[in-house]
């Protein structure tokens, strides 16, 4: 049962979508109402979800909870860009330390889910092959957004600590390719061509936007203690990804990789972050037994099948001949 669940990020499009479909489900989940809020009213349809103009970075936050009795909080608000007032860190780092300093007094909370993201573990040429729960990033992890979620998930431990009597889930999750709502891969995809390292094919995992959603919604609603990889089976190369595409390759030095990324995407309107340009180059592949056999949830697209379906959803590549696809 979910009670009155609060989630935060409500102007960024896949928050809204979560409180959406989170108010769609309601009492057939055990939800009584949900609360989305963020500083700027969303563009985004939020359904049947109450929003209440919030900053998380202030007290107010706490009055908030306070007032809707909220017993379950979804915190989605991180992101490594921002379209709305208050810088990335700001609101990653200080929100995410307000919320759940706000969590650590409330006494009707009974969950709290951190929406982490992969990015956590870094990426550098001395990862494993493949990185679990216990392991630790091994570089990329010193700047930028990636710096910002190793800080968070920090609190989010403390948080666990200090009130024992709540339901802590921290859900890192692979990248969404998705047509539905934008993000950093969804943009670097969607460009005519694919920039990449010369010398390198990096190996990537992708999360269905349904099966995110799905364990969102399994962490919202029952208790399920501890931290969770969440990523499809399997694992695509760059390489064959912009063959499915069917857009051409743009062989780049790897010295300098970064700088010359963010230019072309700059150049191309889908400027990338330098954690997205490691990525890119070094790749990084998250072991998600724990999600299967703990938290008791396989999800139902693959890597390979979720790449597909952004494909399709996409123009044609110069290389799909006729519209046919690779």
């Amino acid at each position: 049962m979910g009670g009155v669940v609060l989630g935060t990020g409500a102007a960024t499009a896949s928050s809204a979508h979560v409180a959406r479909e989170l108010a769609e489900l309601g009492s057939s989940i055990g939800i009584t109402k949900v609360v989305a809020v963020d500083t700027t009213l969303p563009a985004d349809d939020l359904g049947s979800a109450k929003f209440v103009r919030a900053d998380i970075r202030t007290n107010v936050i706490g009055k908030v909870i306070a007032v809707e009795d909220v017993e379950t909080v979804v915190h989605l608000d991180l992101l490594s860009t921002r379209g709305r007032a208050g810088s990335a860190k700001e609101i990653n780092v200080i929100g995410s330390m307000q919320v759940m300093a706000a969590c650590q007094r409330a006494a009707s909370i009974r969950r709290f889910v951190l929406v982490s993201n992969a990015c956590v573990y870094g990426t550098s040429p001395n990862s494993p092959a493949v990185f679990r729960e216990s392991d630790t990033a091994r570089g990329g992890v010193n700047t930028g957004f990636p710096k910002d979620v190793v800080e968070v998930e920090g609190y989010m431990r403390g948080f666990a600590r200090r009130r024992p009597d709540v339901t802590s889930t921290t859900l890192r999750l692979a990248h969404i390719v998705t047509n539905q709502f934008s993000t950093p891969l969804s943009r670097y995809f969607a460009n005519p061509v694919v920039p990449a390292p010369l010398g390198f094919d990096a190996r990537l995992q992708f999360l269905h936007p349904d099966d995110a959603m799905t364990a969102i919604v399994k962490a919202a609603t029952e208790h399920h203690r501890g931290t969770f990889n969440g990523a499809g089976a399997g694992v695509l190369m760059l390489s064959p990804a912009a063959r499915i595409l069917g857009r051409p390759v743009l062989p780049m030095p790897p010295v300098g990789f970064s700088g010359a990324l963010s230019s072309v995407s700059k150049f191309m309107g889908t400027p990338m972050t330098s954690d997205i340009s490691r990525l890119l180059t070094y790749g990084r592949v998250i072991d998600t037994s724990a999600l299967r056999e703990t938290f008791g949830f396989t999800p139902q697209h693959s890597t390979l099948d979720t790449f597909k379906e952004f494909a399709a959803s996409l123009r044609p590549g110069m290389f799909q001949l006729g519209g046919s696809r690779w």
